[in-house]
């Protein structure tokens, strides 16, 4: 019935990928063994964390994005190849789509749930695919989006939807279709984050540092202003600093070669309920601002990387952080880290999200990992 389904849903091609690449490595039962679950030591009373399921997404494949439908218990990840549906009780996959189905492109780097329902998916180069009960709508700069490179997206109060992309961010009424583009108003026009806080802010994460909009002003922060520790491995500056093309942006951590830093570059950026700011930057660790002074961890902290691609909080208050050495967890006091050895099938964690049974997901390349006590 599984297999059944896929082949109806998606192209030969797609198919014979997931066939030997994906689902012969998808656990639903338990975890495959070639990411068998590690029991991970306890760290000062932290409890036990370890890798409790994966799914293979196939070699050279990415997940990107990752979030979670708490209305319908599901979980979308979104890859280099498609976007799946997951059912977050039985770990049984429940949707795949590619572009044969209305996905605007293959590879999905962001995923965003708005107020009503709908899923949107950022892609790269081909736009954002807004899906729901079935039917598609894809949006392009003819429509009013800001680029066709889409990066992130977070919702308002009153359902306002934002998005980011590589020429800057989009706000959308979705009562009255309309669309308004913010670029000069931002530190950088390449945004790759986005969040909302409780006074109804919203936060930008660019390559020149962090913005942020409250309905009628705008302030910005960079690492002159504390974003990002300092370079302390005399490490090469990184030339994505937005003067390139989009095809130099590869968002890789090598410049030459060899491992590179940029203090302003802001991955992602997440609100804590008392409007905590954390944001996590390219070399410099994360962030932390509590509305008047930036506070930086990195490895020397207990930080398990120090570029940090995403960030998540979970319903215990600690805080996810997705690096280039691992994925780590913060409660304000105590860190833990999780790696390969720990059942990672990589150390560069581009996504995480958190369910509310208490689990982790966090994407890589070649598959997700599910950690939970």
């Amino acid at each position: 019935m599984f297999f059944a389904f896929l082949e109806k849903q998606m192209s030969s091609s797609v198919v014979f990928l997931l066939l030997l690449n994906i689902v012969s490595a998808v656990c639903f039962a338990g975890v495959p063994a070639m990411a068998q679950a590690v029991s991970v030591p306890n760290h000062e009373g932290q409890g036990t964390y370890h890798v409790i399921d994966s799914f293979n997404v196939g070699e050279g494949v990415y997940v990107r994005a990752l979030a979670v439908d708490k209305t319908k218990n599901t979980i979308w990840v979104g890859t280099s190849v498609g976007v799946l549906e997951i059912d977050l009780k039985t770990n049984n996959m429940l949707n795949a789509f590619t572009r044969d189905n209305g996905l605007a492109n293959e590879y999905v780097f962001a995923i965003g749930i708005d107020n009503e329902g709908y899923k949107w998916f950022g892609t790269n180069a081909g736009g954002a695919s807004r899906y729901k009960n079935g039917e598609w709508k894809t949006y392009f700069p003819m429509h009013g989006l800001a680029d066709y490179w889409v990066y992130s997206f977070a919702s308002q109060k009153n359902g306002d939807l934002w998005i980011g992309t590589w020429a800057g961010a989009n706000h959308v009424d979705l009562k009255t279709g309309k669309w308004t583009t913010y670029v000069d108003e931002l530190i950088n026009e390449w945004v790759y984050g986005l969040a909302v806080d409780a006074k109804d802010r919203v936060w930008f994460a660019t390559e020149g540092g962090i913005s942020m909009y409250d309905g009628s002003e705008w302030k910005s922060w960079s690492h002159a202003d504390g974003v990002g520790a300092k370079n302390e491995a005399t490490l090469q500056r990184n030339p994505n600093t937005g003067l390139g093309t989009r095809t130099r942006h590869d968002l890789g951590i090598l410049s030459g070669g060899d491992a590179s830093y940029n203090g302003s570059y802001v991955f992602a950026v997440v609100a804590e309920p008392d409007d905590t700011i954390w944001a996590g930057t390219w070399g410099g660790g994360v962030s932390r601002f509590d509305g008047k002074t930036w506070k930086n961890y990195t490895k020397k902290d207990g930080l398990a990387g120090n570029i940090v691609y995403s960030i998540a909080i979970d319903d215990s208050g600690a805080l996810w952080f997705g690096t280039n050495g691992g994925v780590s967890r913060f409660d304000g006091e105590k860190w833990l880290t999780l790696d390969v050895h720990n059942g990672l099938f990589d150390n560069s964690v581009y996504s995480v999200a958190t369910a509310s049974d208490g689990k982790v997901w966090v994407g890589t390349q070649h598959g997700v990992s599910v950690i939970g006590r």
